[in-house]
């Protein structure tokens, strides 16, 4: 059996792995510590992210010819691979995070919904909260406003419920004094 169909299925696994994925991020993990990797692996893990190391003549041929493709320039080094199908940012955003207190860790570059970014780009795409983030920051800024209307509701009921939206006793009589005339003007032609 010749080496390439020994290494098919893992150009295989590594197409199939990219298919329909929302964000892949190359990651030079070079100089990190299998401890400081355990840990990485397992924030990526909760987030949902598969962070796997191949070889980069592998991940170079499952790139071929599809929107990946333009992650094989940055192959060069210790390179893993951080696949999201979900959340396109939380790989970039979780490695950016580890890497401030990991500076070995380097994000190289990125395809994030089908556009490749370099490691600037990632870098920017990282600072993008996540999905849930940016739902609860819309919901709050929705629930505002509703927030201080019941509040204001609940203010007037405290303060003499219906009669605080009730005319001032002396716009009542402003009222009066300025019908009166008009029903005795009507009176008047009637009378004639």
């Amino acid at each position: 059996m010749a080496k390439i169909e020994l290494k098919q299925p893992i150009v295989d696994e590594i197409a199939a792995t990219v298919k329909d994925a929302a964000s892949v991020v190359i990651v030079n993990y070079s100089g990190i510590t299998v401890a400081q990797d355990t840990v990485l692996r397992k924030q990526l893990r909760e987030a949902g992210v598969t962070y796997k190391v191949y070889k980069n003549t592998l991940m170079n041929r499952a790139f071929q010819g599809t929107e990946f493709e333009g992650l094989v320039e940055s192959l060069k080094g210790t390179n893993a691979i951080a696949v999201s199908k979900d959340d396109a940012t939380a790989p970039a955003r979780i490695i950016s995070n580890f890497a401030k207190g990991c500076p070995a860790l380097e994000l190289r570059a990125g395809v994030v919904e089908g556009i490749v970014y370099d490691a600037d780009g990632m870098k920017a795409i990282a600072n993008i909260p996540s999905r849930e983030e940016l739902l609860s920051k819309f919901l709050g800024s929705i629930k505002s406003p509703i927030t201080n209307f019941a509040r204001v509701l609940n203010q007037i009921a405290e303060k003499g419920g219906a009669g605080a939206c009730e005319p001032a006793p002396a716009a009542e009589e402003a009222t009066a004094e300025a019908e009166a005339p008009a029903e005795e003007a009507a009176a008047a032609e009637t009378a004639e």
